[in-house]
């Protein structure tokens, strides 16, 4: 099987939220502005992407989205084409947001949660969904409750159940953080309403159409003041390992 080309791949970053429990620090700025290891996540995840091979990346923003359009601009100086896709007056969930950008994405495309860093070879993800032929791909990690709550029930390659606020002693894995959908799961949710990406991969699984790919190293977020401390210190051991 031939490795997939990331270049015809849009990448699709869910940068719309409030990011209420980072606050007092995104009071007035968006998370994707916090400063890590000396510089805003989302170059970060940029620079992340690129080197993965990812050349177009469609940013769905929502809160203080203008803030970000006006200090990345088309993406250039991060090697990569950068589109905005804005939520409006009222903020459209993940699931809205990426309804919303679908003449941006494209028919089939990843995505991937603004305060997630994942660095894992994103082409395997893309392949395994190309041979799957479903409508979607969730990666899972075996997480056993140690970085956050599993919400995954993934066994024998496959997602049994997925869910944020049912817990199931089945469920050892997490979502990942990373996506992969065709546009055509997305048909059955309304234009301009909000709904929420999990509620998108709950439909696909009562389906049968939301395929599985566990990945082996594990994520870093954002999402939380701990998850923040934590990659700015793995970022900043990094940076120190490659300086001369």
């Amino acid at each position: 099987m031939s490795r997939e080309n990331l270049g015809s791949w849009p990448v699709a970053i869910l940068a719309g939220g409030l990011a209420t429990r980072l606050r007092p620090a995104t009071e007035k700025i968006p998370k994707a502005l916090i400063t890590v290891a000396g510089q805003p996540f989302l170059a970060h995840q940029l620079r992340l992407l690129q080197s993965a091979g990812i050349r177009k990346v469609v940013l769905c923003v929502g809160y203080r989205g203008e803030m970000i359009e006006q200090e990345f601009g088309n993406g250039r100086n991060f090697g990569v084409e950068l589109s905005y896709s804005f939520d409006g007056p009222e903020l459209l969930g993940t699931g809205g947001a990426l309804k919303k950008a679908q003449l941006l994405l494209g028919q089939r495309f990843l995505v991937l949660y603004g305060d997630s860093y994942l660095p894992i070879d994103y082409a395997a993800p893309a392949q395994a969904f190309s041979a799957s032929r479903k409508l979607g791909l969730m990666t899972v990690y075996r997480n056993e409750g140690r970085w956050d709550t599993s919400n995954v029930w993934f066994q024998d390659g496959a997602i049994k159940s997925y869910s944020k606020k049912e817990q199931r002693s089945e469920m050892r894995y997490i979502d990942y953080g990373l996506g992969i959908l065709d546009s055509t799961a997305l048909a059955p949710w309304p234009d301009g309403k909000a709904f929420d990406l999990a509620d998108v991969y709950c439909d696909l699984i009562s389906r049968n159409e939301l395929a599985g790919f566990e990945v082996e190293q594990r994520f870093y977020e954002i999402g939380s003041p701990e998850g923040l401390v934590e990659l700015d210190a793995m970022l900043r051991s990094q940076q120190l390992s490659v300086s001369p």
